[in-house]
């Protein structure tokens, strides 16, 4: 396995494995999750923020002002505030407990780009939700707010540095309001993770196309001239190969089909792509599907073990891109 897309920072410094024992502690405490997943008072974390010490030392030096002179509008003024406090603790506490995470979708990218974590999040209160922040530990934090009776959607951009896979072990729910003196949070464990797909990059020629003979049904290309007939538009499908007409008399989107006596395709086999880097020669096979992608080609994929039959779409772009992203993991 070649060590550049399974290379990982590691935790350094007493912060670090501080916070490495107590997501450990966390997750033997919940164990693992499923969804949907409904947060109770017993998941959720609360603790002063920086703000809300400072204002603990504010009223402790009012309480001990007021002590010591016998000033009975100080100690009055401080017990107000105290209250004030208890009450900003309880209204940021509530505004966690009972959301519910819905759905959890992931959205793969190429190494160097982020990655999306897209979270469904749903209110069944009658008060909205303000503030909540959503985050992984190589995020940052995405504010949402989820109306009353009603869902909302975190879209969690997460960096993808290297090519393969990167495990996300659990995501943090967090909010500070009203006022920001507290910060309740909870986390989800969920089997998640994210593929970075290796970089577009190469100026090597594609290998050239092979004919698979038979009357092999494709999308119209040049010398395509006997038709098929019309099937249901699929995701990756040309928009100019569209039956309008059919579309205009009610009978939703289908796409026309020809038969062509050859149904030509190209096949990307990493072994007969040259070179010792094997990471210079996966970034040339996502160049080479990238670009047969783009110009609506049927290519096929071999890459140690696996053998990817052509075919076409924008699903069968990601299936190959998975499989070069991943490529080794099994070695």
């Amino acid at each position: 396995m070649n060590a550049r897309h399974r290379e990982r920072p590691r935790p350094a410094g007493l912060r670090a494995r501080l916070r490495a024992r107590a997501a450990a502690w966390f997750k033997r405490r919940q164990g693992d999750d499923s969804l949907p997943l409904a947060i109770g008072t017993r998941r959720v974390y609360i603790l002063p923020t920086r703000a809300g010490y400072a204002f603990a030392l504010l009223l402790a030096t009012m309480l001990l002002a007021g002590l010591n002179y016998s000033n009975s509008v100080a100690l009055g003024l401080t017990f107000l505030m105290g209250g004030f406090a208890l009450i900003a603790m309880h209204l940021t506490h509530r505004n966690l407990v009972g959301l519910r995470v819905r759905a959890i979708a992931t959205s793969d990218a190429f190494a160097g780009e982020h990655g999306q974590l897209h979270v469904t999040l749903e209110n069944a209160a009658d008060t909205p939700r303000i503030g909540i922040d959503c985050e992984t530990a190589h995020s940052s934090r995405t504010p949402v707010d989820v109306p009353a009776r009603a869902t909302a959607r975190a879209d969690i951009a997460v960096p993808l540095e290297h090519r393969g896979r990167l495990p996300l072990e659990r995501i943090e729910l967090s909010t500070a309001f009203p006022f920001g003196l507290f910060r309740a949070w909870t986390y989800t464990h969920l089997a998640l993770e994210l593929l970075a797909w290796p970089v577009p990059r190469g100026r090597r020629e594609p290998p050239p196309e092979a004919a698979s003979g038979g009357q092999a049904p494709s999308v119209h290309r040049a010398g395509d001239e006997e038709w098929a007939g019309l099937r249901e538009f699929r995701s990756g499908d040309s928009p100019r190969q569209i039956a309008w007409s059919a579309f205009a008399r009610g009978r939703g989107l289908l796409v026309k089909v020809y038969e062509s006596p050859v149904a030509h395709h190209r096949t990307f086999d990493l072994a007969a792509v040259p070179g010792a880097d094997i990471e210079a020669r996966l970034e040339q096979l996502s160049a080479w599907i990238v670009a047969a992608h783009a110009r609506g080609e049927r290519y096929g994929l071999r890459a140690g073990a696996r053998d990817i039959p052509p075919d076409a779409g924008h699903d069968h772009r990601a299936r190959c891109l998975a499989a070069l992203a991943v490529f080794g993991d099994d070695a």
